[in-house]
């Protein structure tokens, strides 16, 4: 039987890719998608969302909107990586089918209270919902079988901040929340997102994908495509969240340890850096992945996305 995820995302060019990974792979059932302020405002996140489902032809799956600011902080979003829509670069179809009208963590709430098996929760951007749903219904942690989370930066230096990565940077307080809530959780940080390197070569070869979604993905990922010859000195740009997705389908890709990971949320300086005790001096909380097959990685999303049936 496939596995039962729910998506939470705040598209974002990479957050696009891995939703269509998911869709293109039948071991994977997409309960829902639940839209969440980030990359952009959440009226953005959510009309991106509808768009995505309307071009992988995926109308079925339902859409619900989220939070639209961090529990605490002010918000923040990252138009200078993904454009004013966020998903700059291709023309998508408009949705015909609507956001539901209920919201997306009260819907959380009543799937996992309700769900006849475990369900992986897949968030893609601030863990705002996430942190939400737990701490107003703490027993919904039974019947999460995971948490596999793009999120943070351990030893390698943030990107929005020089301490932090984007994701926990705009809600450091719900990734606090999720890291302590005891629920399995797998974390990709910067470190593993930043070897899944879009170079130009891997760049056309989503332009040859003998898919009705090739040229939306081309053009997504030329916008978001940019040799980083600065900051992190690498030849392309990170596919981050699409790595969330394929530890589902192919955990061997990664590799990683489990440690203990807090958060800051309190220092100006740091807020939003993830410490990981590599000593083991403290119990883990989470198997954070370090390193992964980059080649691998690409041929399975190709692969999968080949195949992805828009009808």
């Amino acid at each position: 039987m496939p596995r039962p995820i729910i998506i939470d995302t705040d598209p974002g060019q990479d957050d696009a890719i891995a939703i269509l990974l998911a869709f293109a792979s039948p071991e994977l059932q997409v309960l829902g998608l639940t839209t969440v302020a980030g990359n952009v405002p959440l009226w953005r996140t959510t009309e991106n969302t509808l768009k995505l489902v309307e071009l992988a032809g995926r109308r079925e799956v339902p859409v619900f909107a989220g939070c639209p600011r961090p529990l605490l902080r002010d918000p923040v979003t990252a138009e200078h990586a993904h454009g004013e829509t966020g998903l700059n670069g291709a023309n998508l179809p408009d949705a015909t089918t609507p956001t539901q009208s209920t919201h997306a963590v009260a819907w959380l709430i009543d799937t996992l209270t309700h769900a006849s098996e475990p369900v992986t929760l897949c968030p893609l951007g601030p863990l705002t919902n996430i942190a939400t749903a737990l701490i107003q219904a703490p027993h919904i942690v039974s019947n999460i079988e995971s948490i596999v989370a793009m999120a943070g930066a351990v030893r390698t230096h943030g990107n929005v901040t020089p301490a932090a990565e984007f994701n926990v940077f705009a809600d450091p307080h719900a990734a606090d929340v999720v890291f302590s809530a005891g629920c399995p959780l797998t974390l990709m940080p910067l470190d593993v997102t930043h070897r899944a390197l879009i170079t130009q070569e891997r760049l056309e070869a989503f332009k040859s994908l003998p898919s009705p979604v090739s040229e939306a993905c081309h053009g997504m990922l030329s916008f978001y495509f940019r040799p980083n010859t600065t900051r992190f000195a690498t030849p392309g740009s990170p596919l981050h969240d699409p790595c969330v997705i394929a530890y589902l389908l192919e955990p061997e890709i990664f590799e990683g340890k489990s440690v203990n990971v807090q958060v800051e949320t309190s220092s100006p300086l740091t807020l939003g850096m993830t410490l990981a005790d590599w000593w083991g001096q403290s119990p883990p909380n989470a198997h954070v992945m370090q390193t992964l097959d980059a080649d691998r990685f690409f041929a399975l999303i190709l692969e999968r996305l080949a195949t992805l049936d828009t009808g």
